[in-house]
């Protein structure tokens, strides 16, 4: 394999890792890359959840300027009254984390590359060899014509059909966007490693919040599949909290919770139709369009979002 030393710092000396490696342990690496795969920020949710529980040391940290495009996405910078300060600057690193049984385990985040997607999969893959890693675990969510009143569906996915948990809702073959994410997991495909993911399917009114609930899902996921133990109570709290708040608005707002009902009815004669083995096809319950949709929740996510939030919703 050709080294590329420049993409990739990885710390020489991790005795936890060693340990695992020495052991003939399974080391599982969690993957969220911020971006294209994060409806309602779910993945990101998720990965900073991790952290909050187990904010460990970093093990490896990628050249960002390689893969980063800057005027795409501008990283944030603070000016204080007469000058420049606190540059945000992006970060694609390799952290070491906790279980809540003590199980080490590995998290990449970041920002997802802009370009050189063939050089970040070998540049993963050194840090996945280097480590042992034996299993990389990706999270992402779409949006999709979905009810939040409805359980959250996962899209299962992996390089491995062995590594698959149950059978994928979806038939045929579907022409979709690529993404670093995706690309890496049929590469590590290809190179012999383990690879698979879950994507959440985001109620597409609330893509562009903070949707806990999904994130909580999604770790769900990754506790089976990374074979962890994850304390979900702080964000399961935090999604209760949230549901709530979309819950108050759409009782004080009829034209919006109608819109709701029509995507509960599309759904549930979706899944009555599954177990059926009929036509996906519901009949008399046509989806509402993305422009009725689009009408109806400007103000919805405004009104939650905004800072006159809690104010409109006392005097509903």
């Amino acid at each position: 394999m050709t080294s590329e030393p420049r993409l990739v710092h990885i710390v020489d000396d991790v005795p936890e890792l060693a340990a695992v490696r020495a052991a003939g342990g399974a080391l599982t690496m969690v993957l969220v890359l911020d971006g294209f795969l994060d409806a309602g920020s779910a993945a990101a949710r998720a990965a900073q959840h991790l952290i909050d529980l187990s904010d460990g040391p970093v093990v490896a940290t990628f050249d960002v300027d390689q893969f980063h495009d800057y005027r795409a996405r501008r990283p944030p910078m603070s000016f204080v009254r007469d000058h420049y300060e606190s540059y945000a600057a992006p970060r694609l690193v390799v952290r070491l984390l906790t279980d809540t049984g003590g199980t080490p385990y590995l998290l990449l985040q970041g920002p997802e590359p802009d370009n050189r997607w063939e050089a970040f999969c070998r540049a993963v893959r050194e840090v996945v060899e280097r480590f042992g890693v034996t299993r990389v675990v990706g999270m992402g969510s779409v949006p999709m014509a979905v009810p939040h009143t409805r359980p959250i569906a996962i899209t299962h996915h992996a390089n491995d059909p062995d590594l698959l948990a149950g059978d994928s809702p979806w038939r045929g073959e579907l022409r979709i966007p690529s993404s670093a994410q995706a690309l890496l997991e049929v590469r590590l495909g290809e190179w012999g490693h383990d690879a698979m993911g879950f994507v959440a399917h985001i109620p597409h009114y609330l893509a562009q919040m903070e949707y806990p609930k999904a994130a909580a899902a999604l770790l769900e996921q990754v506790e089976i599949a990374g074979r962890l133990i994850i304390d979900l109570s702080g964000l399961r709290a935090e999604a209760e909290d949230r549901e709530a708040e979309i819950s108050r608005y759409l009782a004080a707002n009829e034209e919006v919770g109608e819109v709701v009902q029509a995507l509960e009815r599309q759904y549930d004669a979706f899944e009555r139709a599954e177990e059926d083995g009929s036509s996906l096809l519901a009949r008399d319950e046509p989806l509402p369009t993305g422009d009725e949709i689009g009408q109806q929740f400007e103000q919805f996510l405004a009104g939650l979002d905004g800072p006159d939030a809690g104010s409109d919703e006392s005097q509903s």
